[in-house]
């Protein structure tokens, strides 16, 4: 899903594991893998965590961003800041996650609604312009997100390449750009 509208912000009470708070403009240039969870939710615990934190340690940092977002829309009293940071801490997250706020209309909070989030855990993957491209509820297959982010990382590289060539096009190099390819004019 490749669109032009600007994403919402993420509407976070509080941040955890992130000295100041974490906006989708800071992350601009990076692939962003936005997980959603609950502490007591079994999928989340067996396989979105877990996943999260592979795609943390295997990609560049540099490149792709993976932030949590603890989005509680049951059982709100005991899985508040203090019971999350003892859970981060026993799951040794050690990437930014943020506390979505509450809606005092909705057991949904507000982050989950902006995206049309149906549960828990899901996966929100923005490409470096800020754009979604993928929205996931439920478990992905590591081999198909891995594509996904591979994709989005080839895209930015391609186009930065093409950039790149172009401008040296326009000065007194010698090379030419056609079709997305630039060669080395002798």
């Amino acid at each position: 899903m490749n669109t032009t509208t600007i994403s919402p912000p993420l509407q976070v009470r509080q941040w955890l594991n992130s000295p100041k708070p974490v906006t989708l403009e800071s992350q601009h240039g990076r692939v962003v893998v936005l997980h959603t969870f609950q502490m007591l939710c079994p999928g989340c615990v067996s396989h979105g965590l877990p996943q999260a934190l592979r795609i943390h340690r295997l990609f560049p940092q540099d490149k792709v961003s993976v932030i949590g977002l603890h989005t509680v829309f049951e059982h709100h009293e005991v899985m508040g800041p203090q019971a999350l940071r003892v859970f981060l801490d026993e799951y040794r997250i050690p990437y930014p996650v943020g506390i979505d706020q509450a809606d005092p209309a909705s057991p949904v909070p507000l982050t989950m609604q902006a995206y049309g989030l149906r549960g828990t855990p899901s996966l929100v993957i923005f490409d470096p312009q800020g754009q979604v491209r993928l929205s996931h509820f439920g478990e992905i297959d590591d081999l198909q997100l891995g594509g996904v982010i591979g994709q989005l990382l080839a895209e930015t590289c391609s186009h930065a390449s093409v950039e790149t060539a172009a401008s040296a096009a326009g000065s007194n190099s010698s090379s030419a750009c056609i079709g997305g390819a630039c060669s080395l004019q002798a």
